[in-house]
């Protein structure tokens, strides 16, 4: 069974992973060392709490964000990945390859205005119903 951690431990931790980050690291030796040195905890086994939590935050912080926590570090992150634009989107890669529809829906592309569109190439189906596959009843016809 796992351990109680109070709201104190949480809360101390969280605090000192926000301002401490660069000093910290995923050895609970180091982060107790960090811990004595920079807040006063009142005793020894109140501090090896607070610096096993704060080693197991920054294991969770190397494998990705971690909510409750405001780090420079992931707000620039999570920036530069919003801010990223591919140079070719996948929409247009998608486009440019070519799309291949049925012949009715060639029609319906006719019927409102949109039959001599460059990238769409009709195809024809050789059979007139879908293969449907679940795996617990195999193969269906539908």
């Amino acid at each position: 069974m796992g351990k109680v951690r109070t709201k104190t431990v949480k809360k101390a931790s969280k605090i000192i992973v926000e301002k401490y980050y660069n000093s910290l690291t995923t050895d609970f030796d180091t982060n107790k060392k960090v811990c004595q040195e920079i807040a006063t905890i009142p005793t020894k086994r109140m501090r090896n709490k607070i610096a096993g939590f704060t080693t197991h935050l920054m294991a969770r912080i190397k494998k990705g964000t971690v909510r409750g926590i405001s780090l420079k570090l992931q707000e620039e992150e999570r920036e530069r990945r919003m801010d990223y634009v591919p140079e070719v989107s996948y929409v247009d890669e998608i486009i440019n390859r070519g799309i291949e529809v049925s012949d009715e829906v060639s029609d319906m592309l006719k019927t409102i205005g949109f039959g001599d569109l460059k990238s769409v190439t009709k195809v024809s189906h050789s059979t007139g119903h879908h293969q449907h596959h679940n795996k617990r009843r195999g193969n269906k016809s539908y």
